[in-house]
């Protein structure tokens, strides 16, 4: 503590010659100004055109990427659209295949229709025409026992005995008349 009590003791004429923030001092002044202006015409000479290019590249680049991206929108809007025209087609031919199908799946179902009708009508007729020929074998079948039966009850009627054949003929040709006169 001794050690600052000479400090605090100095004399007034000195702490008045001490630089304050108020005080003005040439010879600092003038180096300052010197050592700007040197500073200056350094960075003016080498330092303010990098500074420059740099800015200008930068500038550059950036109107760089603003074209780019102009460009890029201009192309993703266009392939927006043709995917909205090729979308649009393509429902447009789905649509078209869909009904192609329905109006094939029509003319099949009429064909099988059509078909179906045909065999039918075949298997009608075919019935129809073994129906006939059935019947025509039970009804010559029952002439047959009929004449039979005829010639039969004829020849015990006549207890002669005639040729079998010739009765036949006889019988068939009878009935055939008979059949002729409906």
């Amino acid at each position: 503590m001794l050690a600052l009590l000479p400090r605090l003791q100095e004399p007034a004429h000195e702490a008045a010659e001490r630089f304050t923030p108020f005080s003005i001092n040439t010879g600092l002044i003038f180096w300052t100004i010197v050592v700007f202006g040197i500073l200056l015409a350094v960075l003016w000479r080498f330092g303010w055109p990098a500074i420059l290019k740099s800015v200008e590249e930068r500038e550059r680049r950036m109107q760089q990427q603003l074209d780019d991206a102009q460009k890029a929108r201009a192309e993703s809007a266009r392939l927006l659209e043709e995917h909205k025209r090729m979308v649009a087609s393509a429902r447009a031919e789905a649509q078209e295949m869909i009904a192609k199908a329905k109006a094939v799946a029509e003319k099949e179902r009429e064909t099988l229709l059509a078909q179906a009708r045909q065999e039918y009508e075949q298997l009608l007729g075919r019935a129809k025409k073994d129906i006939g020929a059935e019947k025509e074998k039970a009804i010559l079948e029952l002439r047959r026992e009929a004449v039979d039966l005829s010639i039969a009850a004829a020849s015990k009627l006549i207890e002669a005995q005639l040729d079998t054949e010739a009765n036949r003929r006889l019988v068939t040709e009878y009935l055939a008349s008979l059949g002729g006169q409906r």
